[in-house]
């Protein structure tokens, strides 16, 4: 059973993957008494389509489904939705499985059983940093690439190179302090909240993933292109050295 309605777009409209009834009922309750518009989906395909026909803001994504592994459901709407905002709720514990989570597109994850307090808490944190409009400002050049933070885009070399959102907003955050040691502490509070819940491990999936998509555009590129690198200062945080 699922709630096959388009949300109210005067609210943001969650999809909620989960096939327990109990959690699925809880969640669907919860989000629609705090002001959002859920829909209920309680199988991998079953959310592919409805994501395919309403507009979401939100995705809380159940790994464990009874058709298909949640990662698979993750990866294919985190490239069909770049902007879209994945929270993954699982009973996986082992940092290998919230590793995946996170390398798979999604921006957070709870471990099951998570408090609704916690979850609500955690909506408003990424969605109010996602509604702050950033002042205009001049697209940044590092070396080939260009950083326009107002147009939410990266060039390299006249190709747009596709970044997920947290991760351009961690290039724009590094690309402001251009050969400055940026601590981690700083660009936990920056990029995803000053309030944030969880572990920092997302920071390091998120740069290591950052880093693959860079080097794999600059590999692509018929002429040798120059990069900024991004390096790991042990015990502190990260810099970009510009090229």
């Amino acid at each position: 059973m699922r709630t096959p309605a388009v949300p109210d777009r005067t609210r943001f409209g969650v999809l909620v993957v989960e096939d327990d009834d109990t959690i699925g009922r809880h969640l669907q309750t919860g989000l629609r008494s705090n002001g959002y518009a859920p829909t209920w989906s309680r199988t991998g395909a079953g959310a592919l389509t409805e994501a395919g026909q309403a507009a979401y803001d939100v995705l809380l994504l159940d790994l464990g489904l009874p058709d298909m592994d949640g990662l698979d459901v993750a990866r294919t709407l985190r490239n069909r939705f770049p902007d879209l905002l994945i929270i993954i709720l699982t009973a996986r514990t082992d940092d290998i499985d919230v590793v995946a989570g996170l390398d798979a597109g999604a921006d957070d994850y709870l471990v099951k059983p998570f408090s609704l307090t916690v979850l609500l808490a955690r909506l408003r944190a990424h969605l109010r940093r996602r509604a702050v409009a950033a002042p205009p400002q001049e697209p940044i050049r590092l070396g080939d690439l260009v950083v326009d933070a107002v147009a939410r885009r990266c060039v390299l070399r006249d190709e747009e190179v596709a970044l997920r959102p947290k991760e351009f907003e961690l290039l724009v955050l590094l690309a402001r302090h251009p050969g400055e040691a940026v601590s981690r502490e700083t660009l936990m509070a920056e990029v995803w909240d000053e309030n944030w819940f969880g572990s920092t491990k997302t920071l390091d999936v998120t740069m290591a993933s950052l880093r693959r998509r860079l080097t794999d555009a600059a590999a692509a590129s018929p002429r040798a292109a120059r990069l900024p690198r991004i390096t790991t200062l042990r015990g502190h945080g990260y810099r970009l050295e510009p090229e």
